[in-house]
């Protein structure tokens, strides 16, 4: 199952556990072999599993009085297995109990925190998933949850800090005894659960029976939608790919973001005539789809799909997405179905959270999703399921069909069919080298925002442009029938630059308006934009 070996001989010798910070998650280098050091080896998980049980111990001192349950899960990375005995380690030796799920989907590790089925020992009080999504093979990580869902930055702050500590030896866990660690097959029942949601809509017990749906997992861990979810709904699944685990990913990256992923699903769909092409990232919170004509159904497109059919079901209601999305979109969603465009800052738990947030003041959203294929819907507890994504799809495809709105995937082609899409869309990463004398004793986002400082009062400058009246990150403008958004990234020293238009020479207008406003920061690698416009 795992391809490989996993080798911590180039670890270095202190590890700064403040850099495995990654938003709300964890990652690091975890395998040896390329130009960086690992920074996360056995020891090193073994602290974090200690921190995470010390903090779900202090959250949960005052609810339950019994023995707290963490269930463990992870993808097909190769270092997954070193790790998963790391981790699950550090919790056992806290005296709390662990519950081994094996290969698992990130989805499916939340939600063993709310599933009620003790013969599963569920619910976990708390659940860590061992994945990087869609890094390369050499990096991996974890994500964490309660009953309450993922953990925010702070949490994961904590946890890192006292991960540090116990590493460090100045903190000390007691004597206590490592427990036994049972191992569940918990999968079955998650997929089980899909199959009966999709069964419940449609009224009957293979309701996509004469579909020809087939998946591309990657070699990640999205292979069990094949055999546990399409097959038993009476899908034909011929076609289907790189369904085996293999954390070296031989064939493409597990990413619907990816070129050659999109390629190779959408070859699939085409040479097996499918009605539709379904794929995962690596733990299968992200998803995409292609129709039968090989037209990818991804990013806006995907976005656009989803909002139509909660529209349908929740009339109005407000779609909260990231800031790259297209004025396409929301023209789509605000004049052509009828529900409100919310573009809120990039990164899928800044969304999710601003999903959560408009409804705690009174203003109905029922979907949260990124550009990225991050999803999450409020009926699913606003957990980004890249499964459950689908699911939505299958639904509509199986009701379209008894309704005699069309075959195949038709009724899904259809929904979106009046979205209007920019001819020309390119993405450049302006890096900040943060050495630079011109940074001086800045921070790359003290000089990333002096940047966008500077491009906003520069705005006066082109009647031809105007700025987005409402925006949370970054600086967006529109103009030249496109848009541009220049932002600074969450976590790196870059500033991203979006830009859309309806032909190249009008993306080139925007470009080089933003060429003449940051050509003065000396610290910024301008070449790509540059390149672009000459």
């Amino acid at each position: 199952m795992f391809a490989g070996t996993y080798n911590a001989s180039t670890v270095v010798e202190k590890i700064d556990f403040r850099k495995l910070q990654n938003g709300s998650d964890i990652r690091g280098v975890a395998v040896a072999g390329g130009e960086e050091a690992v920074n996360l080896t056995v020891d090193v998980a073994k602290a974090i599993g200690a921190a995470f049980a010390q903090w779900l111990a202090d959250k949960k001192k005052e609810s339950t009085s019994s023995a707290l349950r963490v269930s463990i899960g992870h993808d097909s990375r190769i270092s997954a297995s070193s790790l998963e005995q790391a981790i699950a380690q550090g919790i056992g030796d806290t005296g709390l109990d662990v519950v081994l799920y094996g290969l698992a989907s990130t989805p499916a590790m939340f939600n063993s925190t709310v599933t009620e089925r003790e013969d599963l020992l569920c619910p976990a009080d708390g659940a860590i998933m061992i994945t990087a999504s869609h890094l390369p093979y050499n990096r991996n990580g974890f994500k964490f949850f309660t009953n309450t869902g993922g953990l925010g930055k702070a949490d994961i702050s904590d946890i890192l800090s006292r991960a540090a500590q116990i590493h460090s030896g100045s903190s000390s866990q007691g004597n206590v005894t490592s427990k036994d660690m049972k191992r569940v097959n918990y999968m079955d029942h998650y997929a089980s659960d899909l199959v009966k949601i999709v069964q419940a809509a449609g009224g009957k017990e293979r309701p996509l029976e004469g579909f020809h749906i087939l998946v591309d997992a990657g070699n990640g861990a999205g292979g069990f939608f094949a055999e546990k979810v399409l097959k038993p709904l009476g899908a034909d699944t011929t076609g289907s790919q790189f369904l085996e685990p293999d954390g070296m990913f031989p064939n493409h990256i597990p990413n619907p973001e990816d070129k050659k992923a999109m390629e190779a699903v959408t070859s699939a769909v085409l040479k097996h005539k499918a009605d539709l092409g379904i794929i995962f990232d690596t733990d299968v919170d992200r998803s995409a789809a292609v129709d039968s004509s090989g037209r990818e159904l991804n990013r806006n497109r995907l976005i656009a799909l989803i909002s139509a059919i909660v529209l349908a079901e929740h009339p109005g209601t407000t779609i909260v997405t990231d800031s790259i999305t297209s004025d396409g979109l929301t023209e789509f969603i605000e004049k052509k179905l009828g529900g409100k465009h919310h573009r809120f800052k990039r990164g899928y738990k800044n969304v999710i959270d601003e999903g959560i947030r408009l409804n705690s003041v009174g203003e109905e959203s029922h979907l949260a999703i990124e550009t990225s294929g991050h999803g999450a819907l409020k009926e699913n507890r606003w957990l980004d399921d890249g499964a459950y994504l689908m699911v939505k799809l299958l639904i509509k495809l199986a009701a379209g069909k008894a309704a005699g709105e069309g075959e195949g995937s038709e009724v899904l082609t259809r929904l979106i069919e009046s979205l209007e899409e920019a001819g020309f869309a390119t993405e450049f990463r302006l890096k900040i080298n943060e050495s630079h004398q011109d940074v001086g004793s800045k921070t790359f986002r003290e000089y990333g925002e002096e940047v966008l400082r500077r491009l906003e009062e520069s705005l006066s400058s082109d009647s031809n442009l105007t700025k987005a009246p409402k925006n949370y990150e970054g600086v967006r403008v529109s103009g030249h029938g496109g848009w541009f958004l220049l932002r600074l990234s969450l976590h790196d020293p870059v500033l991203p630059l979006n830009i859309e238009a309806p032909t190249k020479d009008a993306a080139q207008k925007l470009g080089s308006f933003v060429m003449e406003v940051v050509s003065g920061f000396k610290a910024l690698d301008v070449s790509s934009l540059q390149k672009f416009l000459t």
